[in-house]
Formats: C-alpha cells, sequence, structure tokens
C-alpha cells in the first residue's frame, strides 16, 4: 500500500524485554491500530541490538493520521495494553515523519508473501533533490535493490502527544536481503562517491508482521 504519510518509529527497550513487546505488539496492537484507521507496515527485531525494537506505520493523509492515532491512543485496547507496553520502554521519541520519495516508491510493490532480512538505510541529507542523487548514484551499485525509498516530510506533528524528530532532513530507503549474512555485505559505499551519515539498521520481522 503506497501510503503517502510514514512513521519509522525506533523504540529503545528495558533490558531483555523485546519479546514481552513483540508478542504484545503482534497479538493486540496490529489490528487495533487498523481498525482506527493506519496501517502498521512492518515491525522487526534489530540484528544489532537486542534492547531495540523498529516498526513502520502509514496513514492516507495528515488529517487522517491524527484522527487515526486519537482512536487507537484513547480506545480501549491501548487502554489496557498499553500500561504493559510502556513498561518494556526507556525511550519512544526516536520517530521520522516520512513520505515516499517519489510517487512509486513506497511499500505498494511488498506483499505478505515476501521473505528475508530487510535493512533500513538512513541518511542525513543537505541537499534538496538527495532523491534524484539516489537513484542516479546509488541505486545502481546497491548489493540489492531498493523495496521503497522516503524523504522526510517537512510538516507539523499535528499528533504532539507523540514527539517526532523534527528540524532534520533524511533519506531512507528500505532492501530485502535473502538472510542477514547477505544483507551485512553491502558494498556499495566502495563504489559511490558519498560521505554522508548513515544509520545501517538490519532488521528481522516479526511473526505477525506484515513485511516477513
Amino acid at each position: 500500500m503506497n501510503l503517502p504519510v510514514l512513521e519509522l518509529r525506533q523504540y529503545t527497550l528495558r533490558p531483555g524485554r523485546r519479546d514481552e513487546l513483540v508478542d504484545l505488539f503482534d497479538r493486540e496492537f496490529v489490528t487495533g491500530q487498523e481498525a482506527c484507521g493506519m496501517r502498521v507496515l512492518g515491525q522487526f527485531r534489530d540484528a544489532d541490538d537486542p534492547d531495540r525494537f523498529v516498526w513502520v506505520r502509514g496513514f492516507a493523509d495528515l488529517p487522517s493520521r491524527a484522527a487515526a492515532l486519537t482512536a487507537f491512543y484513547g480506545g480501549p485496547i491501548w487502554a489496557e495494553h498499553g500500561p504493559a507496553a510502556n513498561a518494556t520502554m526507556l525511550d519512544s521519541d526516536d520517530v521520522l515523519l516520512l513520505r515516499p520519495a517519489r510517487p512509486d516508491t513506497g511499500f505498494a510493490q511488498i506483499t505478505t508473501a515476501s521473505t528475508g532480512v530487510y535493512t533500513a538505510t538512513v541518511c542525513a541529507v543537505a541537499g534538496v533533490d538527495f532523491a534524484g542523487f539516489f537513484e542516479a548514484s546509488i541505486v545502481p551499485e546497491l548489493d540489492e535493490p531498493p523495496v521503497a525509498s522516503f524523504e522526510t516530510l517537512v510538516a507539523e506533528n499535528n499528533f504532539p502527544a507523540l514527539p517526532v524528530r523534527e528540524g532534520e532532513r533524511v533519506f531512507v530507503w528500505f532492501s530485502r536481503f535473502a538472510d542477514e549474512e547477505s544483507a551485512r555485505k553491502q558494498t556499495w559505499r566502495e563504489r559511490v562517491d558519498f560521505d554522508g551519515e548513515l544509520q545501517n539498521l538490519v532488521l528481522h520481522p516479526t511473526a505477525g508482521s506484515a513485511l516477513r
């Protein structure tokens, strides 16, 4: 579903409690959020940090984001299970508000039949057309083609109860690999004249993830 508004959310959890949150999330929060009008696109265990949980959700537009979040966080499922979820977390404010870099670069082509390990690469950018540079210079050199790419959605956070990272521009792309070993053998930076700051996440989908 090629949704125009996305959140990439990274949670730092209390040591040893990630599986507890994953079980609760997969069981209660996917269908609960989608019933309120949003789409949970994927949830993941970070392969490099046993206490990090990463997930992505999308919205039809900014007004529906505010309405859906109000409905869910003010509704019965969060009232019942939210305290248990919050008890697993140290920080839940690392959130990027994104939009597809091009009209056709969202997750429209991904289905629940997908398999493998994902990477999410978060790149701090200064140029106004990093998407053009990405398509012309980086994509041809990637070890696996991107399955989706996004850039910062410059807009006011219309649900301030949940903070987002503000005052920065990023470009994010997801790729899928057959296994973790393949995901770690990326060599594109050796062939591209690019020295920007990157965060590269190696992500294992949870059992309940749509991207898996």
